[in-house]
């Protein structure tokens, strides 16, 4: 079934047709931003997406294709993410889980590398030192007692914060 037989609910302004229209699209829209996790906050983009959607439903004109109102949330919600991408300037930091590594032949990099990292807050921390040790993001969330959404926004957060750590250090990243 389309999700979009909720969508003349929706237009109408029915909440319960919205709910379960977004169990349905939450999962797509977040699943979209994978590949955003790791330089922003993507639950605040899904949770504006969404919210935006709610907020445009009534002027929404489908295009006839099935899943027409979750297509629309995903360009939303991709378009967010660049705008935040933007907006914040934000840059991969992929270097700095090989820098952290035993074997980094800079012993300065590696000793300012672990400076910050022992600067971060525990939940960040935890995160990030179990995406080092490897396994699937549903694993390590799992073994952290986290839903997976906060491992990522932790493990987002920790890589933020050890990038601006170590650029205060005049170290780039």
């Amino acid at each position: 079934m389309s999700s979009d037989a909720f969508l003349a609910r929706i237009v109408a302004g029915d909440t319960t047709a919205f709910a379960g229209w977004l169990a349905r699209a939450e999962g797509p829209v977040r699943a979209s931003l994978a590949s955003f996790a790791r330089v922003i906050d993507v639950e605040a983009v899904v949770q504006e997406a969404l919210l935006r959607v709610w907020q445009v439903a009534p002027r929404f004109t489908p295009d006839g294709q099935p899943d027409s109102l979750l297509r629309f949330a995903v360009r939303i919600a991709r378009n967010l993410a660049v705008s935040e991408v933007r907006r914040t300037r934000a840059t991969p930091v992929d270097d700095i889980e090989i820098a952290v590594e035993p074997e980094t032949p800079d012993p300065l990099l590696r000793a300012a590398i672990v400076d910050c990292r022992e600067q971060l807050p525990p939940k960040p921390r935890q995160a990030l030192d179990a995406r080092l040790r490897g396994g699937s993001d549903e694993e390590l969330a799992e073994t952290l007692h986290m839903k997976l959404n906060t491992f990522l926004q932790n493990f987002t957060r920790a890589r933020q914060l050890l990038a601006d750590c170590l650029g205060k250090k005049g170290i780039a990243t």
